[in-house]
């Protein structure tokens, strides 16, 4: 019997701001001013504590499965054993990376028998973005009742006041949240979920591992599991410091014999040594370990999701999400441009040719919504989305059309206002200017040019507007009349570049290989032949909100389509083309 392994327990403003960016002294002209405020009200401290504090004395299990039994596992913990069945304590400085999920829905009644109370593991994999399970997150509003708790290896505690310890925490609200479209409560399966919190976080992130990961996989492979679940198969209690273990990885043979059909190859793993029937000679995670990592290599290889009944019947193993396979739809949310903020969907950002007017259009899916005003925008000759800083509000890099140099545009939240920051010097004669996200591999967004001899550049971000020495990719890249990317094509977690060559028309794909140097990028794949109908192209992630890195290209006429992306580098790369509407030849930037 399968059971879940949790424990009991804004849209964009359109307030036109007059938040005036700083003119640097060599400006040709004055830059334009964005006219829209981020979003980005968080909770106050007082309001997450007692969400903290709600879930802390709740009994509640997300996740309920509807066919098949699930434990319900309490939090009111008292002083127990530090394990996880049969692990050991560990500090946060050995996992710095690891948070804490409360969940606290009073219902608004009177009736505390319907409050929803419940907590579960998760991992910081950026500064915004909490990587955990699904069954942990679909179903719930965690930007509503949710706190997410980093930096500590204590659980929050409460005095008889009701004032909330959090032994040196930092506790944040969550902005939105992502489950894979996939996931089934009824079986576990793509159980891999995503939360983007209000403000970044200090805590050091993990990466996840890569698409092409099959070492960490292998039978034998040691990997450590980390988590503050049940420390026992006869107690409800959860351990009140984080608790570590290690655990052998099995073959899918193996885990397969174990669960039969429950067990879903390819998408999930298991680990461990067979369970003993008792807490002695058990070493497993338990309930309140879920959405919690599986580490192999210093990268996460898997998230904590299922297991049996009290985590020690005989011949058990615990179950993971396999993220090798979801890699690259967890990508998708990691680097994405969601200017909304809210729905986890890439949005479009424009310049009509006439006025000038810089416009946001919000992702519908399959359509995008009115143009919100962004003011005027003369003087600038690029404008494209990313985020430098990872702060999980959307940036814009901006080369002013005099002089050529490059500004980074950033929402700074504690001012309430856009700052300017010159990244790069004399840009007038390069021909491309791409922010693809992270080519090299680090998790940190990277701009990337074409100089007018044809040489690509990479300049690998730091993390904070600036960038370490730039590394040259190749030549030759004048041959193409359009290169953009922006976000991860093929499925592998890893960003592309999509680019057209002008004497045929021909579309490419060069897929990224997370390196820096001539290696950034395999050798390029046809994957359209005379694309020459179209004139313009953007490339912005996810539009459709699936996980799949999406394409826009305009035709001539003016009709806007957008190609859905496949997860295939292949021909088969986009799936049927959805118009989403014409006129749209009266725009001359595509962000």
């Amino acid at each position: 019997m399968r059971i879940g392994l949790p424990v009991a327990a804004v849209g964009v403003a359109a307030a036109l701001a007059a938040a005036l960016l700083t003119s640097s002294a060599d400006a040709a002209t004055a830059l334009p001013t964005p006219t829209v405020e981020p979003a980005v009200a968080a909770p106050s401290l007082a309001t997450l504590e007692q969400r903290v504090a709600g879930a802390l004395a709740g009994d509640d299990t997300p996740g309920q499965l509807t066919k098949k039994a699930s434990l319900s596992a309490d939090t009111r913990a008292t002083t127990i054993d530090p394990k996880i069945i049969g692990g050991s304590q560990t500090t946060i400085t050995s996992a710095p990376w690891m948070a804490q999920l409360w969940y606290y829905d009073d219902r608004g009644t009177a009736d505390e028998s319907d409050d929803i109370g419940f907590f579960c593991g998760g991992t910081v994999v950026s500064p915004t973005k909490i990587l955990t399970a699904a069954h942990c997150v679909k179903g719930y509003s965690w930007k509503a009742n949710g706190a997410i708790v980093t930096g500590t290896s204590q659980l929050p505690t409460t005095d008889a006041a009701g004032d909330t310890d959090l032994h040196g925490g930092t506790v944040t609200g969550v902005l939105r949240q992502w489950n894979h479209a996939s996931y089934s409560a009824s079986t576990l399966d793509n159980d891999i979920a995503v939360l983007t919190l209000g403000t970044p976080v200090k805590a050091t992130p993990i990466r996840m591992t890569t698409s092409g990961d099959t070492a960490s996989y292998a039978s034998g492979t040691s990997a450590k599991v980390y988590g503050w679940g049940r420390t026992s198969s006869t107690t409800q209690d959860i351990s009140e410091t984080l608790k570590t273990a290690t655990l052998p990885v099995q073959s899918d043979t193996t885990c397969a014999r174990t669960y039969g059909p429950d067990f879903v190859k390819g998408h999930m793993v298991c680990a461990g040594k067979p369970a003993t029937g008792s807490d002695t000679g058990t070493t497993a995670t338990c309930n309140g370990d879920s959405g919690g990592p599986l580490v192999v290599g210093g990268r996460i290889v898997g998230v904590v999701s299922w297991g049996v009944t009290d985590c020690v019947t005989k011949g058990a193993y615990s179950v993971f999400t396999k993220v090798s396979t979801y890699v690259g739809a967890a990508y998708a949310q990691l680097d994405d441009a969601n200017l909304s903020h809210t729905d986890g969907k890439a949005d479009v950002w424009v310049r009509a040719a006439a006025s000038k007017t810089g416009y946001e259009k919000d992702s519908k899916g399959s359509s995008l919504g009115a143009r919100i005003s962004w003011g005027n925008w003369n003087g600038v000759n690029v404008v494209l989305q990313t985020d430098l800083n990872r702060d999980g509000i959307q940036d814009l890099v901006v080369r002013d059309s005099g002089t050529g140099n490059v500004y980074w545009m950033h929402y700074v939240t504690a001012s309430g206002s856009w700052a300017k920051t010159k990244i790069f010097t004399g840009w007038k004669t390069r021909t491309r200017i791409i922010t693809p996200g992270d080519v090299t591999g680090d998790y940190l967004p990277d701009v990337l040019s074409v100089d007018s001899g044809g040489t690509l550049w990479i300049y690998p971000g730091k993390g904070n507007g600036t960038f370490a020495s730039r590394v040259k990719v190749g030549t030759g890249w004048n041959q193409y009349n359009s290169v953009r990317g922006h976000g991860d094509f093929n499925g592998d977690g890893k960003a592309d570049l999509l680019v057209r060559k002008s004497s045929t028309g021909d579309l490419y794909l060069y897929k990224g290989t997370g390196k820096a140097g001539s290696g950034a990028f395999s050798a390029r794949v046809k994957v359209r032949s005379g694309w020459t109908g179209f004139n313009a192209f953007d490339a912005v992630g996810d539009v459709s909100g699936d996980g799949k890195a999406d394409f826009l290209a305009r035709t001539k006429s003016g009709t806007l389509y957008l190609y859905k992306g496949t997860g295939k580098g292949t021909s088969e790369i986009f799936a049927t083309r959805v118009s989403l509407g014409t006129g749209y030849q009266q725009y001359d930037i595509w962000g």
